[in-house]
């Protein structure tokens, strides 16, 4: 199907955003469609949700210890949201069980929270929540460390954050989308680690997962230009080995990704606005 040129709004005459929107489309570029460009009462929207979402991860923060499950967490993600007037956009979501996403060392994402999985001493688990309120969507993680973790666990925890910040500094109005992910793999290469290839950020906002595609690791083509009002995810995934991954042939539900070589995984993850002058985070 043949992908629908950028459009003014109806009986307008084309703004100098548009024309330069215009101009670069009629070059080859993958332009957004209209749709991916937030209104001013959208963009609203969607901040306000991110302070909710970002709230969430807050709460998990001052509670997270060793010895409580990830079936606690859910419960703790799901009040807050409930207690604040929004819903756990995860839940039931395609099949998924539970509220929040909760993948402990070697689970790169998707991880179902269960009463078995208990924190031990010197885990890293990531906290995957997103927020929907008055229709509006929020996504975000965060790596927690229980405890005190090897040196090597600490690196992993840290220079994926940094991957994060790498690509939110590549991420540049009027630039092009693969950029992040050139930034962020040429950084993990330092470390000789792997970016996980099959999952990816995205647009997000109107609905949970929207264009544009967020890869986190170099490919050739440019990808969509971004525009300011346009919001996504950036959140990569960094494994200590290799970059493969393979879904738990023992979870039922067909969700929780693991690293192929079961070595610790970390992922970060904010939602982003882009502005004429850069990105901006609505959650984190």
């Amino acid at each position: 199907m043949r992908r629908k040129r950028w459009r003014c709004k109806s009986g307008q005459q084309p703004t100098e955003f548009d024309k330069r929107i215009m101009y670069l489309e009629n070059k080859g570029a993958l332009v957004p469609t209209p749709d991916l460009v937030k209104t001013p009462e959208q963009i609203e929207g969607i901040r306000k949700a991110g302070v909710v979402n970002t709230g969430v991860l807050d709460e998990v923060a001052k509670q997270i210890h060793a010895g409580m499950s990830t079936l606690e967490i859910d419960k703790i993600c799901r009040d807050y949201c409930e207690q604040h007037g929004a819903i756990p956009a995860c839940l039931n979501y395609e099949g998924f069980p539970m509220s929040v996403c909760t993948s402990i060392n070697e689970v790169v994402c998707h991880g179902i929270p269960k009463a078995e999985d208990v924190l031990q001493e010197g885990d890293i688990i990531n906290v995957d929540f997103t927020t929907i309120l008055n229709g509006y969507y929020a996504d975000a993680s965060r790596m927690f460390i229980i405890g005190k973790t090897t040196p090597e666990k600490e690196q992993l925890v840290r220079v994926t954050k940094e991957c994060l910040e790498i690509g939110m500094e590549a991420a540049k109005p009027w630039g092009f989308v693969n950029e992040v992910g050139r930034a962020i793999e040429k950084h993990a290469r330092k470390y000789h680690y792997g970016v996980v290839r099959d999952l990816c950020g995205h647009g997000v906002g109107n609905n949970f997962h929207e264009e544009p595609e967020v890869c986190h690791f170099a490919q050739r083509k440019d990808g969509m230009l971004l525009v300011p009002g346009m919001v996504f995810t950036i959140e990569p995934m960094i494994n200590m080995g290799t970059w493969g991954v393979f879904i738990d042939a023992d979870d039922p539900y067909g969700w929780e990704v693991i690293t192929e070589d079961e070595k610790p995984s970390a992922q970060w993850e904010h939602t982003l606005l882009m502005t004429e002058h850069g990105v901006e985070v609505l959650s984190y």
